[in-house]
């Protein structure tokens, strides 16, 4: 069975960091790209980064220099590491690939 869980979320005040985590099974992992995508209540969801097979990784703007996608091959978990979080950033973040995405986990930042 194919699974992607999310976890890693929480409460946090502006300016603060949280580490998310993606643990997948059911396939072969070292062959997938991951991204994080995210949706806020009453938005549409957005696309936050990929990571490729091959490592090579890409950002929206908007959390460029501020978030850090990462994968560990043994582990076959993604990270997405997220420094000076914003309100804006709020939402529920999720891992995806081509064929499947997790349920999510919850970040609200807010003093």
């Amino acid at each position: 069975e194919v699974q992607l869980v999310e976890s890693g979320g929480g409460l946090v005040q502006p300016g603060g960091s949280l580490r998310l985590s993606c643990a997948a099974s059911g396939f072969t992992f070292r062959n997938y790209h991951f991204s994080w995508r995210r949706q806020a209540p009453g938005k549409n969801s957005e696309w936050v980064s990929t990571i490729y097979n091959d490592g090579s990784r890409s950002y929206v703007d908007s959390v460029k220099g501020r978030f850090t996608i990462s994968r560990d091959n043994v582990k076959n978990t993604v990270y997405l590491q997220m420094n000076s979080l914003k309100s804006e950033d709020t939402a529920l973040y999720y891992c995806v690939t081509a064929e499947h995405r997790g349920q999510g986990t919850q970040v609200t930042v807010s003093s």
